[in-house]
């Protein structure tokens, strides 16, 4: 969700003893209330999108948390996208996992018609070819078809964001 200019209220109606609570974890994290409350109600996208990129890092193979940053990328609007993805991944990626989130992020950002960030140009193509599938016979259909920001990085499928196999 994009953030704009704040041209309108909520008012909600709390407790003493919940607005106190309120207050005191609000200052525990360094925010003001406004900021604390929208922050546990509408999670930032970038958060959403550090989230993913470490449970990458964290999954043997990590293709169960691409599918799941693939849904997240594929659902996003452009001002979304481009808010979620400002800041490189804080995880550490194993190489591959890294060129597979490089490649979703600039096609997502293609996709869309936005600017890709930085960071995403800054992660090394990979030095050899990662197929999308074992199967020697599929190998030159790969080598053609896959998406532009995909063999720009050396990995060879047959979708992309959005696409389910």
């Amino acid at each position: 969700m994009s953030e704009g200019a704040k041209t309108t209220q909520l008012q909600i109606r709390v407790s003493a003893a919940e607005k106190t609570a309120i207050q005191w974890a609000a200052r525990r994290a360094g925010m003001d209330m406004s900021s604390f409350v929208l922050g546990r109600l509408l999670p930032r996208l970038g958060s959403r999108f550090q989230e993913l990129t470490s449970a990458c890092a964290a999954e043997v193979g990590g293709r169960f948390a691409l599918a799941e940053l693939n849904s997240f990328l594929s659902g996003l609007a452009a001002g979304d996208l481009r808010d979620a993805v400002l800041t490189a991944p804080a995880a550490r990626l194993p190489a591959i996992q890294a060129n597979y989130l490089a490649a979703m992020v600039e096609y997502a950002c293609a996709r869309l018609g936005s600017g890709v960030p930085d960071w995403a140009g800054r992660i090394a193509p990979l030095a050899s070819p990662v197929f999308g599938s074992e199967l020697e016979s599929l190998r030159l259909y790969l080598l053609t078809h896959s998406p532009p920001p995909f063999r720009r990085r050396n990995i060879f499928i047959d979708s992309s964001i959005g696409a389910r196999v």
